[in-house]
Protein backbone atom coordinates (compact mmCIF):
# COMPACT_ATOMS: atom_id res chain seq x y z
CA UNK A 1 0.00 0.00 0.00
CA UNK A 2 1.29 3.51 -0.53
CA UNK A 3 1.86 5.52 1.92
CA UNK A 4 -0.67 8.88 2.02
CA UNK A 5 0.87 12.07 -0.04
CA UNK A 6 0.77 15.12 1.52
CA UNK A 7 1.08 18.84 0.27
CA UNK A 8 2.16 21.42 2.96
CA UNK A 9 1.63 25.26 1.87
CA UNK A 10 1.54 28.22 3.75
CA UNK A 11 -0.68 30.98 1.58
CA UNK A 12 -0.18 34.68 0.61
CA UNK A 13 2.43 37.01 2.70
CA UNK A 14 2.38 35.13 5.52
CA UNK A 15 5.94 33.92 7.16
CA UNK A 16 5.56 31.76 9.94
CA UNK A 17 6.64 28.46 8.98
CA UNK A 18 7.69 27.32 12.05
CA UNK A 19 4.16 25.41 12.26
CA UNK A 20 4.83 23.86 8.79
CA UNK A 21 7.87 22.46 9.42
CA UNK A 22 6.64 20.71 12.36
CA UNK A 23 3.69 19.27 10.83
CA UNK A 24 5.56 17.76 8.24
CA UNK A 25 7.95 16.72 10.17
CA UNK A 26 4.93 14.79 12.35
CA UNK A 27 3.56 13.67 9.47
CA UNK A 28 6.61 11.95 7.65
CA UNK A 29 7.14 10.12 11.35
CA UNK A 30 3.90 9.07 10.72
CA UNK A 31 4.51 7.42 7.46
CA UNK A 32 3.24 9.86 5.37
CA UNK A 33 4.93 11.45 2.31
CA UNK A 34 5.23 15.40 2.51
CA UNK A 35 5.73 17.77 -0.30
CA UNK A 36 6.56 20.53 1.60
CA UNK A 37 5.87 24.14 -0.98
CA UNK A 38 6.73 26.48 1.01
CA UNK A 39 5.60 30.41 2.02
CA UNK A 40 4.16 32.67 -0.04
CA UNK A 41 1.75 30.55 -1.94
CA UNK A 42 -1.36 31.55 -4.09
CA UNK A 43 -4.20 29.23 -4.47
CA UNK A 44 -3.68 28.49 -7.95
CA UNK A 45 -0.10 27.41 -7.50
CA UNK A 46 -1.11 24.98 -4.40
CA UNK A 47 -3.63 23.41 -6.79
CA UNK A 48 -1.18 22.85 -9.51
CA UNK A 49 1.25 21.60 -7.81
CA UNK A 50 -1.47 18.97 -5.90
CA UNK A 51 -2.40 17.99 -9.28
CA UNK A 52 1.05 17.74 -10.86
CA UNK A 53 1.74 15.92 -7.21
CA UNK A 54 -1.14 13.52 -7.11
CA UNK A 55 -1.52 13.91 -3.42
CA UNK A 56 -3.90 12.77 -1.25
CA UNK A 57 -4.52 15.54 0.59
CA UNK A 58 -3.87 19.38 1.11
CA UNK A 59 -2.35 20.83 4.31
CA UNK A 60 -2.87 25.02 4.84
CA UNK A 61 -0.68 25.90 7.58
CA UNK A 62 -1.77 29.29 8.90
CA UNK A 63 -0.57 32.37 11.26
CA UNK A 64 -2.20 34.97 9.76
CA UNK A 65 -5.42 35.13 9.10
CA UNK A 66 -4.82 35.33 5.08
CA UNK A 67 -6.26 32.06 4.81
CA UNK A 68 -9.88 33.12 5.21
CA UNK A 69 -9.82 35.39 2.21
CA UNK A 70 -7.71 32.61 -0.27
CA UNK A 71 -10.17 29.65 1.10
CA UNK A 72 -12.81 30.33 -1.38
CA UNK A 73 -10.81 30.63 -4.24
CA UNK A 74 -8.64 27.63 -3.40
CA UNK A 75 -11.71 25.42 -2.96
CA UNK A 76 -13.04 27.05 -6.01
CA UNK A 77 -9.91 25.89 -8.36
CA UNK A 78 -10.22 22.27 -6.35
CA UNK A 79 -13.95 22.31 -7.97
CA UNK A 80 -13.18 23.89 -11.80
CA UNK A 81 -10.06 21.26 -11.98
CA UNK A 82 -12.43 18.57 -11.10
CA UNK A 83 -9.65 17.60 -8.18
CA UNK A 84 -11.52 16.33 -5.02
CA UNK A 85 -8.65 16.49 -3.03
CA UNK A 86 -9.75 17.57 0.73
CA UNK A 87 -8.01 20.69 1.94
CA UNK A 88 -7.14 20.73 6.17
CA UNK A 89 -6.14 24.39 7.50
CA UNK A 90 -4.44 24.55 10.39
CA UNK A 91 -2.46 27.13 12.58
CA UNK A 92 -2.52 28.72 15.89
CA UNK A 93 -5.02 31.55 14.87
CA UNK A 94 -7.55 29.18 13.53
CA UNK A 95 -10.54 29.83 16.00
CA UNK A 96 -13.67 27.69 16.23
CA UNK A 97 -15.63 30.01 14.62
CA UNK A 98 -13.16 30.14 11.74
CA UNK A 99 -13.44 26.26 11.68
CA UNK A 100 -16.82 26.35 11.16
CA UNK A 101 -17.00 29.22 8.88
CA UNK A 102 -14.24 26.88 6.91
CA UNK A 103 -16.23 23.84 7.05
CA UNK A 104 -18.99 25.57 5.08
CA UNK A 105 -16.64 26.66 2.20
CA UNK A 106 -15.52 23.01 1.84
CA UNK A 107 -12.40 22.96 3.64
CA UNK A 108 -12.44 19.14 5.11
CA UNK A 109 -11.12 20.16 8.53
CA UNK A 110 -9.64 22.88 10.34
CA UNK A 111 -6.82 22.39 13.64
CA UNK A 112 -6.52 25.64 15.74
CA UNK A 113 -4.15 26.23 18.57
CA UNK A 114 -3.98 22.41 21.28
CA UNK A 115 -5.09 20.58 18.56
CA UNK A 116 -2.89 17.41 19.16
CA UNK A 117 -0.32 15.70 16.56
CA UNK A 118 -2.40 12.43 16.70
CA UNK A 119 -5.89 14.12 15.77
CA UNK A 120 -4.13 15.68 13.24
CA UNK A 121 -2.48 12.32 12.06
CA UNK A 122 -5.74 10.28 12.46
CA UNK A 123 -8.21 13.26 10.21
CA UNK A 124 -5.59 13.39 7.24
CA UNK A 125 -5.25 9.71 6.95
CA UNK A 126 -9.09 9.59 7.02
CA UNK A 127 -9.39 12.04 4.16
CA UNK A 128 -7.20 10.18 2.46
CA UNK A 129 -8.65 6.90 2.66
CA UNK A 130 -11.86 8.35 1.75
CA UNK A 131 -10.75 9.68 -1.24
CA UNK A 132 -9.37 6.55 -2.44
CA UNK A 133 -12.62 5.04 -1.79
CA UNK A 134 -13.93 7.55 -4.63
Amino acid sequence: MKPVKVLIAILGLDQHEVGAVAIARILRDAGMEVIYAGRFNLPAGVVKTAIDEDVDVIGISCHSWEYLYYADELVELLAKEEAEIPVVVGGSVVTPGDARMLAEKGIAAAFGAGARPEEMVAAIRGLAAGRAAI
